[in-house]
């Protein structure tokens, strides 16, 4: 966010939280992209705050749906009732806020427990968008110049084409969809002393589960059984197609953004074998 929308959702935070008796005399910001990520203390609560919008109600109902089916999610906080809080133009959602144990999550671990999540979510039967909507946004912004005003007109032609085709292709496979986070990547996996749990639902759409696949590591992905390999390829590309497109959005505030949009680019000019999205991202931070 903004600096100005930053204060604004603070205090949106806060004042939610104290009109509930729960005591924020202080917010920690842990995340700052399109949407804030805060704990809030002494009450210690994870505060997760966004511009107002219809993806806060989903990933409430969702979270809740998913913890009474013992899937390995993050819980909403137990002290308050379970729903969005609006505040000042604000969707504020209040979770329970885990205290961070060993940073590193084990690739068999991993695999694991999204397969134990994707098994939850098979049982759960909730209204949800497609995993061609989100092709659809990305879409959006690249055929308006007034979204991606920074993006080069060859480059735009360029990401418009793949992301056609690759849903094209993809779709042609009629393979089985399911429930899906999203976008599971290792930056919505926490490592808590309860075992690895995945956050952020607001991105769960249908589709394969080769789609969220593709935002996991090669070495997660090898660990995850009965994979078409043929269609993680093509998920991989997709997701980082569409990506790309998102880091050209002028509201996009993902840290780097145009820097990462460039090189994903990059990438996808050069062509097969297709990068995991955790490759491009650890090599962009120099890890």
């Amino acid at each position: 966010m903004e600096t100005s929308d930053l204060t604004r959702a603070i205090a949106a935070a806060t004042s939610v939280a104290a009109s509930l008796d729960l005591p924020a005399d202080d917010a920690i910001v842990l995340q700052n992209s399109n949407r804030l990520a805060l704990r809030l203390t002494p009450c210690d609560v994870l505060a997760r705050v966004a511009p107002r919008g219809q993806a806060a109600q989903l990933e409430v109902d969702l979270a809740q749906r998913l913890a009474e089916a013992g899937c390995p999610v993050g819980a909403l906080e137990p002290r308050v009732d379970p729903r969005v809080y609006t505040r000042d133009g604000f969707a504020v959602t209040l979770w329970t806020y885990y205290e961070p144990v060993a940073p590193h999550v084990s690739a068999v671990d991993y695999a694991k427990v999204l397969e134990r999540l994707h098994a939850g979510m098979r049982e759960v039967d909730v209204p949800s968008p497609r995993f061609t909507d989100r092709i659809a946004e990305a879409e959006e912004v690249v055929a308006n110049p007034d979204r991606s005003p920074e993006l080069a007109d060859a480059d735009r032609v360029f990401l418009s084409s793949r992301l056609e085709s690759l849903r094209r292709v993809i779709e042609d496979r009629g393979v089985v969809e399911q429930l899906l986070h999203g976008e599971p990547h290792p930056g919505n996996v926490l490592s808590t002393k309860n075992g690895p749990l995945f956050i952020d639902l607001e991105t769960c759409c249908r589709g394969p589960v080769e789609f969220d696949l593709a935002h996991v590591a090669e070495a997660v992905c090898e660990h995850y059984p009965s994979i078409d390999q043929g269609l993680l390829d093509e998920c991989r590309q997709l997701v980082l197609t569409m990506v790309a497109a998102w880091r050209w959005d002028r509201g996009d505030q993902f840290p780097n953004g145009r820097r990462f949009g460039k090189e994903l680019l990059r990438v996808l000019r050069e062509g097969p074998p297709w990068p995991t999205l955790d490759a491009v991202t650890r090599q962009l931070d120099g890890r």
